[in-house]
């Protein structure tokens, strides 16, 4: 019988496998042109993708890595390890735990910022260097980390002290404010996406809504100086609000990526023969790949990616529903709410429904810490429903033994 867990994987894997043709579709370039010594030219040939360039690519290697990483996560005996977690208060108070966790989390932040291993591109301070490794966001982990560091603290201290505003919910929304206004400063859509996940926890654990009512002209306040101590920001509301006032710098993203949304038709043009990747859609690899998607393979392409991520959704939401657990039940939750917002916001993003952010599509865009990660998360949930699976034949063992005398009675 197929469970949620097998959705979950096979939905990981399918998202994974088109991620890795696609991107390496996108890879395809136009070679140089070749001059002879007389000085006329031999014509103009595309670098082509075959089926051994596929699997030999880093893209197949990052879908080895991310399925490695969803089977190991899920066969952690998750139980046992929540179980350690939500006890962690008997040996220190849950405030000084929310700090060391908040320390840690800003410690590894801060790398992007060292200079033996920042590695910064395009003026912004995002990556680092360990190694042979040359792209490794550390936002990355913290924005997986800072959900369950946000549900571990809910179950720490409790429904009751959690409706309390100086002593039990302020403190948690400040570490997650802290956390998300350092990634902020170098990643707008990232910080938002994390605060967001967090928030959404800390309101399934029993925070009150008007409580998080007060913060919210603070936070738009420090969202619109963010936007502002940066030109480029800027830049790409103007670009929102009408990409053709400047067609060939600010409005250039959204322009060519509605353009290549719209070349695709139904059907698409064809697996490997899109146009706008030659140079013209900037980031087909990552922020727009879905442009490409819809360009190569049409709205019946872009439909079963889709289907893919609302399968997988509501798999994840029916196998957080099961768990009886709090802090994995909280951190399945924000799990969820990490993979919905990050999807919806970059498909905004590709369709002209949002201004241009950095935020990639999960398990498709490249990226390998970014699939290794995701891929782990959704093992978790593969081994809470794999716990529940446990349980539920336990259950029904135990039934059939005690109705087993019964039946031999009746027999008799």
């Amino acid at each position: 019988m197929l469970r949620s867990g097998h959705i979950i994987v096979l939905c990981a894997l399918a998202l994974l496998t088109v991620g890795v043709v696609m991107v390496n579709s996108a890879e395809m370039a136009v070679a140089p042109i070749a001059t002879n010594p007389d000085g006329s030219t031999t014509g103009v040939a595309t670098q082509g993708v075959t089926f051994e360039s596929i699997v030999t690519s880093t893209a197949a290697i990052h879908l080895v890595l991310a399925m490695a990483a969803l089977a190991l996560a899920a066969l952690l005996p998750i139980e046992r390890i929540a179980h350690l977690a939500t006890h962690l208060p008997r040996l220190a108070r849950p405030h000084y735990l929310l700090g060391f966790g908040v320390f840690i989390l800003l410690l590894g932040l801060s790398t992007v910022y060292w200079p033996v291993i920042s590695n910064p591109q395009n003026g912004s301070h995002r990556w680092i260097t360990i190694g042979p490794i040359r792209s490794i966001q550390p936002s990355e982990p913290a924005k997986w980390l800072i959900i369950w560091l946000a549900a571990a603290y809910a179950i720490w201290i409790g429904r009751e002290r959690l409706h309390r505003f100086w002593t039990g919910f302020f403190p948690g929304l400040a570490a997650v404010g802290i956390v998300s206004a350092v990634v902020v400063h170098e990643d707008l859509g990232t910080g938002v996406l994390m605060a967001s996940a967090a928030s959404v926890v800390l309101l399934a654990a029993g925070a009150r809504f008007w409580h998080f009512a007060l913060f919210i002209p603070l936070g738009l306040l420090g969202i619109i100086g963010a936007i502002v101590q940066n030109p480029y920001r800027i830049d790409r509301i103007a670009a929102f609000l009408n990409p053709y006032a400047d067609p060939q710098q600010t409005g250039f993203h959204m322009i060519q990526s509605m353009a290549t949304v719209a070349g695709g038709g139904f059907t698409g043009r064809g697996l490997g023969y899109g146009l706008q990747k030659f140079g013209y859609l900037p980031e087909d690899q990552t922020d727009f790949l879905f442009a490409v998607i819809c360009e190569e393979l049409g709205t019946a392409g872009a439909s079963l990616i889709l289907v893919l991520y609302a399968v997988l959704a509501w798999t994840l939401l029916a196998v957080v529903r099961r768990e009886p657990h709090p802090l994995l039940r909280l951190g399945g939750l924000g799990i969820l709410s990490v993979l919905t917002l990050q999807a919806t916001i970059n498909l905004m993003v590709v369709t002209g429904l949002g201004p241009t952010k950095g935020i990639a599509l999960p398990l498709l865009s490249a990226g390998g810490t970014g699939w290794i990660l995701t891929a782990a998360s959704l093992g978790l949930l593969v081994a809470m429903d794999r716990r529940h699976a446990r349980a539920f034949r336990g259950e029904a063992s135990l039934a059939l033994a005690l109705d087993a005398p019964a039946a031999r009675a009746s027999h008799l």
